[in-house]
């Protein structure tokens, strides 16, 4: 009795498995009867119907789920995986771009075209003769490298972005200056003062504090860290040119007047008086 019960329910499944998709071929009337009531059915059934349905064509892939919720799970796995797949596809792209641009060669004229669109010119490398470093001077400037400006004195010190086309000792003119000043004047550009300079030498190279990028979508199992290090350049003030610059005269002390200091006057000691008893 058992084993009728296995036949007839697996032949409903089947035939209304087949009445949902017409193209295949009914198999439920040439299912093989068994000889006798000692012969298993399931084995001759379970052969019949996966020896029939290797040569049906299927004209469209079902999936069966009883649970709703495993479904809308399924679905966000695949539009993260979407997302993940666009994310990726970025970083490739801006890492093949970088890439494109350190592998190519720039002339002469684009490079110093290039790096006066920054605001700097490369003059050379330094050399063991020559004697940049030069006293304090009571002169200031302000200058733009690039989208930064900054103030700036005689053998001050700046940190500005990674300058392409210069190495380590190499002697920079900054010629985008905004503004000089001394004690005695000041001369404001509109918006740069054409014959002012500012020159300057490369200390090193070198990176940023590390900076962390999270990113999160909520309801989305989305996540994502990135850290970043800035590339920098460090810079050394040497010498600023376009005003007068005043003498540096060092401010003498004026002298201590030469005061006597009082004398003491020794006073005489309180006599002590016997009392009689």
């Amino acid at each position: 009795m058992a084993n009728r019960r296995c036949l007839h329910a697996l032949t409903r499944h089947t035939s209304a498995l087949f009445s949902t998709n017409p193209s295949l071929p009914s198999i439920a009337p040439t299912l093989p009867l068994p000889l006798s009531k000692t012969q298993p059915l399931k084995p001759l059934l379970a052969a019949h119907i996966f020896t029939t349905l290797e040569h049906a064509h299927w004209s469209q892939s079902r999936h069966f789920s009883s649970n709703r919720e495993n479904d809308d799970v399924s679905e966000d796995e695949h539009e993260d995986d979407d997302d993940d797949d666009e994310d990726y596809e970025e970083v490739g792209e801006s890492s093949e771009e970088d890439e494109l641009e350190s592998k190519r060669e720039y002339t002469p004229e684009e490079k110093e075209a290039e790096a006066a669109a920054i605001g700097y010119k490369v003059v050379g490398p330094l050399e063991p003769s020559d004697r940049v470093f030069k006293p304090y001077e009571p002169v200031y400037a302000v200058v733009q490298i690039g989208s930064h400006q900054f103030k700036v004195s005689n053998r001050d010190s700046v940190f500005t972005e990674r300058l392409k086309f210069c190495e380590v000792n190499d002697k920079l003119i900054l010629n985008k200056v905004l503004l000089l000043g001394s004690s005695s004047q000041t001369i404001v550009g509109r918006p740069i003062l054409p014959d002012a300079a500012v020159h300057a030498v490369v200390e090193e190279h070198a990176l940023d504090a590390k900076v962390i990028i999270f990113k999160k979508k909520r309801r989305k199992n989305y996540r994502r860290t990135k850290g970043h290090r800035q590339e920098l350049t460090k810079l050394r003030i040497t010498d600023i040119q376009g005003i007068e610059k005043p003498e540096n005269t060092p401010t003498a002390k004026p002298p201590k007047a030469a005061g006597k200091k009082p004398e003491k006057v020794a006073g005489k000691k309180p006599e002590k008086v016997a009392v009689a008893a």
